[in-house]
């Protein structure tokens, strides 16, 4: 039989929600949600999707995935995060709610090294929120805080989610992290004020105010660590390496840090770091494929001509499609994780934003950061489950101030959609040839 889109539609998307809310891994579901159509269907077989994974595979660009990984996995275990920590807290203790402002400009650093935002957290919570509890704050906030400043991980380049953004809609990844670098420092200093809101509410203690010598040990020790991103960003940016190349480098770089230059990674360490990064980059790339035949699958039954149709036919304009697309974004961030999201939500709105005559830069920076805060929005909320798992507080405790430290940072994503000189001022400037 010839299964109309409708029905098409109907079962990939109940069935993938069905296989959600029973708890299947969403890479999993993704492929488990396949299987009815290409049975039902007799223009499709096994061979067609397989095939369709494999080509998804076939990119070198999702290389850089992986590395970048080991690359934070290499920082975290060479204590590397330390050091980073002893430069925020020099830079910003000072100020009243000094901690808090610490661990805000940590996970600003740390995502200028690491790309990905469960590292952040995971990382520097691990120090940060037992360290903030000892100092007088409240545990919800501390966690709730760790949650959101870790979002920044995958906004300040370099990040995971624009390599695989850019490998799979075709964009520059140079200008991707350009692009994500403004408003990655926006939604930091949204933090910061809310931070000091807080503090005055609250009365949270100042950290120390530091001499001119503390600052220069505290710098001194972190410089080399945070030469990371000037070598990743200013090689893709310059032309001298791919985005690939540019994470081969940055884990070489955090290999050689950890190991000969600050020694506190041993061989006998790598083994584990490797295995690490090597399951977690299966769990990624695994998604990624099957991601990649359920959105062929969409396309291959029309379903964003329909959508591109309907939107033209709502005519929203440029300023409503892209809230239009923020929102649908956001909504799937509460239940799938962000490169599943990319790939079948991003390829089916693609036309939706060309037609609107929306960058594609900056559909990809207002995707990127909408799927970011779903990294702290339940039920999915990964950065949110993992702060609030070092911390030991029930998730549902701290939701009240996640949702007051989102909200400023929600007023950031607005202004990128009111102003996308925002996201394309930086790359515009620096790869003027991108934009030609």
């Amino acid at each position: 039989m010839i299964i109309t889109t409708g029905v098409a539609c109907a079962i990939l998307v109940g069935g993938f929600l069905a296989l959600i809310l029973i708890r299947v891994p969403v890479a999993f579901a993704l492929g488990i949600a396949i299987i009815p159509i290409v049975v039902l269907d007799i223009r499709l077989t096994p061979f067609i999707i397989l095939d369709r994974m494999f080509q998804s595979y076939n990119s070198f660009i999702l290389l850089a995935v992986p590395f970048f990984l080991l690359a934070a996995n290499l920082m975290n275990s060479g204590k590397i995060t330390d050091k980073l920590i002893a430069l925020a807290r020099v830079m910003t203790g000072w100020m009243p709610g000094g901690l808090g402002h610490v661990n805000v400009a940590v996970s600003m650093l740390f995502a200028g090294i690491s790309g990905s935002s469960t590292a952040d957290a995971a990382g520097c919570g691990k120090i940060l929120i037992p360290a903030m509890v000892k100092e007088g704050y409240d545990t919800r906030f501390a966690v709730a805080l760790t949650a959101c400043s870790s979002v920044m991980g995958v906004i300040i380049p370099p990040s995971i989610l624009m390599v695989v953004w850019g490998g799979v809609m075709q964009v520059s990844v140079g200008a991707l992290f350009l692009a994500g670098a403004v408003p990655g420092f926006l939604i930091g200093f949204a933090l910061m004020a809310t931070v000091y809101v807080y503090a005055k509410i609250y009365d949270y203690p100042i950290v120390a105010r530091p001499t001119f010598s503390d600052f220069w040990t505290a710098f001194k020790g972190a410089f080399l660590a945070i030469l990371t991103p000037i070598l990743v960003i200013g090689g893709i940016v310059g032309g001298l390496v791919t985005p690939t190349e540019s994470a081969i480098i940055a884990a070489g770089y955090a290999l050689v840090l950890g190991v000969f230059v600050y020694r506190t990674v041993t061989f006998r360490d790598l083994g584990g770091i490797f295995y690490d990064t090597g399951r977690f980059a299966s769990i990624s790339l695994f998604a990624i494929g099957t991601a990649s035949a359920f959105g062929w699958m969409l396309s291959f039954y029309n379903a964003p001509r329909l959508i591109v149709e309907f939107m033209t036919t709502m005519q929203f304009g440029g300023f409503g499609t892209a809230i239009m697309i923020a929102c649908l974004f956001l909504f799937f961030g509460l239940f799938i994780d962000a490169i599943p999201t990319i790939i079948i939500l991003g390829s089916v709105l693609l036309p939706v934003a060309t037609a609107a005559e929306i960058h594609p830069v900056v559909f990809a920076i207002i995707g990127i950061v909408s799927l970011a805060f779903g990294l702290v929005t339940p039920p999915y909320g990964l950065c949110l489950l993992i702060s609030a798992a070092i911390g030991r507080v029930n998730v549902v405790k701290v939701m009240p101030d996640v949702l007051i430290i989102l909200t400023p940072m929600l007023l950031i994503l607005l202004l990128i959609i009111l102003f996308p000189q925002i996201a394309l001022w930086l790359p515009t400037t620096l790869m003027p040839d991108t934009f030609r």
